[in-house]
């Protein structure tokens, strides 16, 4: 009986190898080099173009958000004296660009007056909330729930502001305006909005005559700037229509201002 000898314990089994096959080999490292090369191009066109599409789209809604906090002393007056007195600004309301990079790009808020910026809108935002709570302290009225309640309906009424110039703008077919530029135009209104609670605090009855300026002056402001700025950027001009949302955002900052300025506590009025 014939014994294997690779079974015998002790007796090491030589290794098998199949027998070589070159052009097999050749073929399928020829086929597997295609795919990878295919598969590579096809990724990277496909996440290339959707890392660009993304980039454009973040550089088209939000824009770079230190360019809005470039500012100095001398901005922040005469931006100050524009929002307070806009009636008096003598100048153009377009805001100044320049070449960068082979396409036009607009000047930051340090060199021109008429770039927004957060700055103003996030700090008069602040001194809004100090002094709604020096005013529900004198009320008797102070306390964290009141001031919580102050926040929150600063912030409803920011975001009525944005959601006003934005749908403004869509209904004019743009739409193309940086999100943040809206977000810093709606911000300018708590300028306004300290002045009123300020007058409210230290004139009373008063107040109301600074409320009905303030109100005036935004509604002037806004309108000079969506008409120079953001409606520039509009793909469609009716002028008939044009004209019926500027009175629109211009009587809007009446009961938008007079709501914010309550500083009683209450939600409403």
């Amino acid at each position: 009986m014939n014994e294997n000898p690779g079974s015998k314990p002790g007796v090491s089994r030589p290794p098998w190898n199949p027998p070589c096959n070159q052009l097999g080999n050749a073929l399928c490292g020829a086929g597997s080099g295609l795919i990878r090369g295919g598969l590579g191009a096809y990724g990277e066109k496909i996440f290339g173009s959707s890392s660009e599409y993304v980039q454009s789209n973040i550089s088209k809604y939000f824009s770079d958000p230190q360019y809005y906090f470039q500012v100095n002393d001398q901005y922040v007056r005469n931006k100050l004296k524009l929002v307070f007195f806009p009636f008096l600004h003598r100048g153009h309301w377009t805001r100044i660009t320049e070449p960068v990079g082979g396409k036009l790009s607009y000047q930051p808020p340090i060199n021109d007056i008429n770039a927004p910026d957060l700055y103003i809108p996030f700090m008069a935002f602040a001194t809004y909330l100090v002094l709604a709570g020096i005013s529900l302290g004198q009320s008797g009225r102070f306390s964290p729930e009141a001031m919580n309640w102050q926040f929150v309906k600063g912030m409803v009424g920011w975001f009525l502001q944005v959601m006003l110039l934005k749908v403004s703008l869509l209904s004019l077919g743009g739409g193309e305006a940086p999100l943040l530029d809206t977000i810093a135009y709606s911000g300018y209104t708590f300028t306004g909005m300290c002045l009123a609670v300020l007058g409210r605090i230290t004139l009373n009855y008063t107040c109301h005559l600074i409320i009905i300026w303030t109100c005036m002056c935004m509604g002037i402001f806004l309108v000079k700037t969506m008409k120079r700025t953001l409606y520039a950027e509009a793909r469609s001009y009716h002028s008939s229509r044009h004209h019926y949302l500027l009175l629109g955002i211009a009587f809007a900052q009446f009961p938008i201002i007079s709501w914010l300025s309550n500083t009683t506590g209450n939600w409403f009025f």
